[in-house]
C-alpha cells in the first residue's frame, strides 16, 4: 500500500518530493489502525467460517468417509482373509497332491507287481499246458505205436500160421480142411 501511495506522489523525474513522503506516512499509519481492526474482524470471520466449515465437513462429509474408509477397510481385510485362506488351500492342495502322487505311484508299483505275477503265472501255465500236450502227444504216439505194433504181431502171426500151415502141408502133403484149419489158427495165435 505504501508503494502504491507513493507511486502517487512521485514527480515526473522520479523524485518523491519530501511533503508527500511525510503525508504518506500519517496515511500509513491511519491505515494501519483500521487495518488492525480490519484484522480481527477477519480473523474472527475466517475462524466463525472455518468452525462451521468444520461442523459441516464433520456432520455431512465425515459420516460418508468414515463410511467408505470402513467398507475400505473391510475390503482389504476380506482381500487379507481369502489371500489367507487361498493360500491355505493352497498349502493343503500342494499335500493332496503329494500323497494323491504317493498313492499313485504305490498303485502304480501294485499294478506293476500284479502284471509281473500274471505274466509269470501265464508263462508257467503255458508251460504246463505244452507238458500236458506233450505228454498226450507221447502218449498218443506210443498208443498208436502199441496198436501198430499189435497190427504187426498178428499180421506176423498170420503170416506165420501161414507159413506153417503151408509147411505142415508140405510135410504131410495131404491138405487139411478149412474148418480145420481156422481152428488151428486159432490155436496156434492164442499160443503165441
Amino acid at each position: 500500500m505504501l508503494g502504491w501511495q507513493l507511486g502517487r506522489h512521485r514527480s515526473d523525474n522520479g523524485v518523491v518530493p519530501h511533503k508527500a513522503l511525510c503525508e504518506s506516512d500519517d496515511k500509513f499509519e491511519t491505515d494501519k489502525k483500521g487495518s488492525a481492526m480490519n484484522l480481527n474482524a477477519t480473523l474472527l470471520g475466517q475462524s466463525i467460517t472455518f468452525v462451521i466449515f468444520v461442523w459441516f465437513v464433520m456432520k455431512y462429509i465425515w459420516p460418508m468417509l468414515g463410511t467408505a474408509m470402513r467398507e475400505r477397510q473391510e475390503a482389504i481385510a476380506a482381500g487379507l482373509r481369502a489371500s489367507e485362506e487361498a493360500d491355505q488351500k493352497l498349502a493343503s492342495a500342494a499335500t493332496n497332491a503329494e500323497a494323491e502322487l504317493a498313492t499313485a505311484k504305490a498303485e502304480a508299483s501294485s499294478i506293476i507287481e500284479q502284471a509281473r505275477g500274471r505274466a509269470n503265472q501265464m508263462v508257467d501255465e503255458a508251460k504246463d499246458e505244452a507238458r500236458q500236450e506233450g505228454q498226450r502227444l507221447l502218449d498218443a504216439a506210443k498208443a498208436e505205436i502199441d496198436q501198430e505194433m499189435n497190427r504187426a504181431k498178428e499180421a506176423l502171426r498170420a503170416e506165420v500160421a501161414a507159413l506153417v500151415i503151408t509147411g505142415a502141408e508140405r510135410v504131410i502133403e495131404d491138405n487139411i480142411d478149412a474148418a480145420k484149419h481156422d481152428a488151428m489158427l486159432t490155436k496156434l495165435a492164442a499160443e503165441l
